[in-house]
């Protein structure tokens, strides 16, 4: 018996995972009114620490694909549940690198997903009349949260989908094939997830390093998660 293509495999736990995660039948924890304050905060959270990326003219494409299609405040579930019906088709079209960062994307949408109801859950506690977040209250429920590792994680993830961006823009022959694969993705309904790789690989190609974008990003992320591990009174400071 032939045996089946772990990458394949992997993206379908994840999947799996995620559409999970998702489900409010499954996850009753999507209904806690704390949930779209909290992606409210960390959007704007993360524009104003990106605000000099998004003033640098080289940086700026690049900067906007990862507060608008890879960490922010967007419900990329359908996004990703259509991964399961093109994953064929783009494995014959695409190469394996460039699939494992779709798979690292679906990854970090599930565990950002699972940290953002356990934060809803402890703001609940915490301040269950309030209304409105703030960098304090944040950093409260943040360490009450706790599991470092997994954060430690869901930063690794944001590295691993920007390097395989990067990487992606110099091998050859990948620009021609997202155009390929351009016309049966929209045949198919998938778009979203074409304009997913055609936007992240159009920012990346304007960049003249893309690894030492994401490492500026690694880097910034890994500092504030400490600070707020470390009940810093500025966390978010440059």
């Amino acid at each position: 018996m032939a045996r089946g293509n772990p990458l394949i495999e992997r993206v379908g736990r994840r999947l799996a995972w995620h559409q999970a995660l998702h489900d409010p039948d499954v996850e009753p924890r999507n209904r806690l009114r704390w949930l779209p304050e909290l992606r409210r905060w960390q959007a704007a959270r993360l524009e104003t620490s990106f605000i000099h990326f998004l003033n640098d003219p080289k940086r700026r494409a690049a900067a906007m694909f990862f507060l608008t299609d890879v960490y922010g405040d967007h419900d990329f579930s359908r996004r990703d549940a259509n991964v399961a019906k093109v994953m064929p088709m783009m494995q014959r079209l695409l190469p394996g690198a460039v699939l494992g960062t779709v798979a690292h994307g679906i990854e970090l949408g599930a565990l950002t997903h699972a940290l953002d109801m356990r934060m809803a859950e402890a703001l609940h506690r915490l301040a269950p009349g309030r209304r409105k977040l703030d960098a304090d209250l944040y950093g409260r429920a943040y360490r009450e949260v706790g599991l470092p590792r997994l954060r430690g994680h869901q930063i690794d993830l944001i590295a691993e989908v920007g390097v395989g961006l990067a990487q992606a823009v110099k091998t050859p022959g990948v620009a021609t094939l997202l155009k390929l694969s351009r016309g049966p993705a929209k045949a198919t309904g998938l778009s979203e997830l074409q304009g997913f790789l055609e936007r992240g690989f159009a920012a990346f190609a304007a960049l003249g390093d893309g690894k030492a974008f994401v490492r500026d990003i690694e880097k910034a992320e890994r500092t504030i998660s400490r600070r707020l591990f470390a009940a810093d009174p500025d966390p978010f400071r440059d």
